[in-house]
């Protein structure tokens, strides 16, 4: 992961303690380093904690965030405002496929062997009562209903026709861009945004 992804000596080594990562749970993050030009893994929660939480302790979902709303929604809206834009790594990620008519857990990787750059935000916050520092990230999705993969995705719901489900997906960052996602402008960041493309997924049911 250092090599992979250029964090050089910045890395918390004690996250491989929670693989595999689940909501709520320990995870790790790659954003721009605040002192310098570099890249820093830091470990956060999965499920970003906004400036305005009165406990690190969530009474609601903040894992995903729909990209649609990131201007709109008080979760998200200041972290996106200040270009606080994370690679969330993973070797792979999973995804629920209903067309057996139950939930077949699929299985996502990339073509090329690499790990994933999946698009995400950041934030910290502090604890006023305590000064703990509480560091926090959350996915971005897209929809995904014209994609030929990721449309398959998902419990589809009845009431609605093919094509406007709102089906997600991931956002992912290829190698190229990272430098650009993490420090780029609003405008370049979203000129990133997309569904993987089918030419780097390598998916199967599990």
């Amino acid at each position: 992961m250092e090599r992979h992804w250029e964090i050089g000596r910045r890395n918390q080594p004690d996250w491989w303690k929670s693989v595999p990562v689940y909501p709520r749970a320990p995870g790790p993050f790659i954003r721009a380093s605040t002192d310098s030009n570099d890249r820093e893994l830091v470990i956060g929660q999965w499920g970003l904690i906004p400036w305005f939480a009165k406990a690190a302790k969530l009474s609601y979902s903040t894992n995903n965030a729909r990209f649609e709303e990131i201007t709109s929604k008080a979760s998200y809206e200041q972290s996106w405002a200040k270009g606080y834009r994370c690679i969330i790594p993973a070797l792979s990620f999973d995804e629920p496929c209903w067309e057996t008519g139950k939930n077949v857990w699929w299985s996502f990787r990339r073509a090329d062997d690499t790990p994933w750059g999946l698009a995400g935000l950041w934030n910290t916050w502090i604890d006023k009562k305590t000064g703990a520092i509480h560091e926090s990230y959350t996915m971005l999705t897209i929809n995904a209903d014209d994609h030929p993969l990721m449309s398959r995705m998902h419990k589809p719901d009845p009431k609605l026709p093919r094509g406007q489900q709102d089906k997600r997906s991931v956002v992912s960052i290829e190698p190229a861009n990272v430098d650009i996602w993490l420090r780029g402008t609003v405008d370049e960041a979203t000129k990133l945004i997309a569904a993987p493309s089918m030419e780097v997924l390598q998916a199967e049911p599990r």
